[in-house]
């Protein structure tokens, strides 16, 4: 059994196939899916879509490059979303300094809004890094009592440890599976396999031999078994503690 814990079925690129591809899914031993919102159209079909799959679980939240376009009533939007009992996690929030470098400011204020709300009710953080891992550990560290995803770790090996022990567990996803996809290799070796979890962040980051296609959470598997034969484990091993650390994090009874 895989959790595929990062994975954007509300995007409008799954419009016309969202059953196919969750039946395929299924086939590939992916028996539950996280859907990450991101702004308000996604966070409404990530609920609807938990509604329909019994399987299916939905986060919240706002992406850092929208960070200039929230208002105080976008913010309050989201939380009657949060009441809904199929809403495991706050996010996708972070810092982008990738595609936004302008509004830095506001995309930390943004951030510590999400943090703040994921403390209160007591849900985990999805937590987007691009460009910026300096600047997101030193947002996390001023708070105690964290949980959560660094999703689709994108930092440094060095760096791995630092988030871990703020208490967040480190995704991997497609990139691990890349030939020249050597950093995120090295951390697959380092993190702890109890704070160890997979992705695919489809429709993005097909992992190989897709890379360039429309990804889909079948190809979780993949990574999974590359993480496996980075590690020297069996691929069950890891399938079944990163299912286990999955359920803990979002509180989700098997």
């Amino acid at each position: 059994m895989l959790i595929d814990t990062h994975v954007h079925l509300n995007s409008h690129q799954f419009e016309e196939n969202v059953d196919e591809v969750i039946k395929r899914a299924l086939e590939n031993d992916v028996k539950i899916m996280i859907v990450v919102g991101f702004d308000h159209k996604t966070n409404k079909r990530a609920i609807e879509l938990a509604d329909e799959y019994e399987f299916i679980y939905a986060t919240v939240g706002f992406h850092p490059t929208d960070a200039s376009k929230i208002e105080e009533s976008d913010k309050e939007a989201l939380f009657p979303l949060l009441k809904h009992p199929k809403v495991v996690g706050i996010g996708e929030c972070g810092l982008d300094f990738y595609w936004d470098k302008e509004h830095i400011d506001k995309q930390i204020d943004l951030f510590k809004w999400h943090i703040e709300l994921s403390l209160k009710q007591d849900l985990p953080l999805i937590i987007h890094m691009r460009d910026a891992s300096e600047a997101t550990y030193n947002v996390l560290k001023e708070y105690q009592g964290l949980k959560g995803i660094m999703h689709c770790y994108s930092g440094s090996a060095e760096m791995a440890p630092l988030f871990i022990d703020l208490g967040l567990h480190i995704s991997l996803g497609g990139p691990v599976t890349f030939k020249n996809g050597r950093v995120p290799k090295e951390v697959a070796k380092i993190v702890p396999i109890n704070r160890l979890l997979v992705e695919t962040d489809a429709p993005y980051l097909s992992p190989h031999p897709f890379r360039g296609k429309q990804n889909e959470p079948a190809r979780v598997k993949l990574v999974a078994e590359e993480i496996a034969r980075i590690r020297e484990i069996p691929y069950i091993e890891i399938a079944n503690q990163t299912t286990k650390n999955a359920l803990q994090l979002f509180g989700i009874k098997e």
